[in-house]
C-alpha cells in the first residue's frame, strides 16, 4: 500500500502510528484507517486541485469569508500564494464545520484536527466494530425508514441553525449504524447566509435524502420539509428542535406574468398612440403656419434685382 506524503509527514511528527489500509477513494479525498496510539481513526487526505472532480466549487465557496486582507487579494488576483491559501481554506472547512455542528448537537464524525491536507477525525463503526455502512448499502423497515428521517431532517435543521447547509447531502454521504444515521463528507458545506445558493442547495438536500428514505416509506415522498424550514429561517423562527409538519402552504401570491405582460403591451401601444398624435399634431402646426424666413428671402431677392437693374 503507497502511503501517500501528507500521511507520512503526520507519522513524522507523532499524530499517526500507522496507517492500517485505505478504506475508499471519493471525488475530493481518500479515506484511510490509521492508528494513534490504542485509538483507531479516520484520515481523510484531501486530492490535489488538479486531480479533484468536485464540480462547480466556486458555488460552494461563495459566502467563505477571510479575515485576513492580503489573503483576500491574493485568492482575488489568483496568484499563485492565491491558490494556496484558496486550497487551505477548503481543506480547513470541513474540519471547522464537523467542529461546529458537533457542538451543535448534529450526528457528525467526531473530530480531532486538519494537519497539512489531512483531516483526523473519529472512524464510524457499526455494532460489530467494523467499518459503518453507507445508507444506500442498507434496506429497513417502513418504521425504520420514518424514524431515521426524522432524525436526519432534523440534523438538517440543527445544521442550518448553525448557519450551515451540508450542500451535498444524499444516501451516499449517510452513515448508518444502530443508534441512528451519522453525516459526513463536509468539505463543501456552505455558509447559509452568505450564499445565494444555500436555499436551493437545503431543498436539493432534503429532496435526495427524502427520496431515498421515501423507497421504503412511501408517504415520506408526500411530505415539503423543504420550503417549510426555510420559511421558518427565513421569519427568523427556526430554532434546533422545532416540530416540523412536513407540510407547507405557499402564501405568498403567484405573479400574473400573463397580466403583467398584457399591460406592458397595453403601455407600449398607448405610448405609440400618444407620439404618433403629436407628429401629427406637429405637421398640422407646421401647414397652417406662414413661412416668414421664406417671404423675407424672396423680398431681398427682388430688391437686389431691381439695384442691379
Amino acid at each position: 500500500m503507497r502511503v501517500p506524503k501528507q500521511l507520512k509527514t503526520l507519522i513524522d511528527d507523532g499524530l499517526v502510528d500507522e496507517v492500517l489500509r485505505q478504506l475508499m477513494s471519493g471525488k475530493e479525498a481518500t479515506i484511510f484507517i490509521v492508528r494513534c496510539g490504542d485509538k483507531i481513526r479516520c484520515a481523510k487526505v484531501y486530492k490535489d486541485t488538479s486531480k479533484r472532480s468536485f464540480k462547480k466549487a466556486v458555488q460552494y465557496r461563495e459566502g467563505r469569508h477571510v479575515k485576513n486582507s492580503r489573503r483576500g487579494r491574493a485568492m482575488a488576483k489568483g496568484s499563485k500564494f492565491g491558490k494556496q491559501e484558496q486550497e487551505e481554506i477548503w481543506q480547513h472547512a470541513e474540519a471547522d464545520a464537523l467542529f461546529l455542528l458537533a457542538q451543535s448537537g448534529v450526528r457528525v464524525p467526531k473530530p480531532y484536527g486538519c494537519f497539512d491536507g489531512v483531516l483526523l477525525m473519529e472512524l464510524v463503526t457499526d455494532s460489530e466494530g467494523g467499518v459503518a455502512p453507507r445508507l444506500n448499502d442498507v434496506t429497513m423497515t417502513p418504521e425504520q425508514a420514518q424514524k431515521d428521517h426524522a432524525t436526519v431532517i432534523q440534523d438538517i435543521v440543527r445544521m442550518l441553525c448553525a448557519g450551515i447547509v451540508h450542500g451535498d447531502l444524499s444516501e451516499f454521504n449517510v452513515l448508518n449504524i444502530e443508534s441512528g444515521p451519522v453525516i459526513i463528507d463536509l468539505p463543501q458545506a456552505v455558509n447559509a447566509s452568505g450564499n445565494n445558493n444555500a436555499r436551493d442547495m437545503l431543498v436539493r438536500d432534503v429532496r435526495n435524502i427524502t427520496n431515498y428514505y421515501g423507497r421504503f416509506a412511501p408517504d415520506l415522498l408526500k411530505t415539503k420539509y423543504a420550503p417549510e424550514i426555510w420559511a421558518h429561517y427565513e421569519a427568523g423562527t427556526l430554532t434546533p428542535d422545532i416540530k416540523l409538519t412536513g407540510r407547507f402552504k405557499d402564501t405568498r401570491k403567484k405573479a400574473d406574468v400573463k397580466g403583467v405582460l398584457g399591460e406592458v403591451e397595453f403601455a407600449a401601444k398607448e405610448n405609440q398612440d400618444r407620439l404618433r398624435r403629436l407628429r401629427e399634431r406637429e405637421l398640422l402646426e407646421r401647414e397652417q403656419q406662414p413661412e416668414p424666413s421664406r417671404k423675407r428671402k424672396n423680398g431681398k431677392n427682388q430688391r437686389h434685382r431691381r439695384r442691379r437693374h
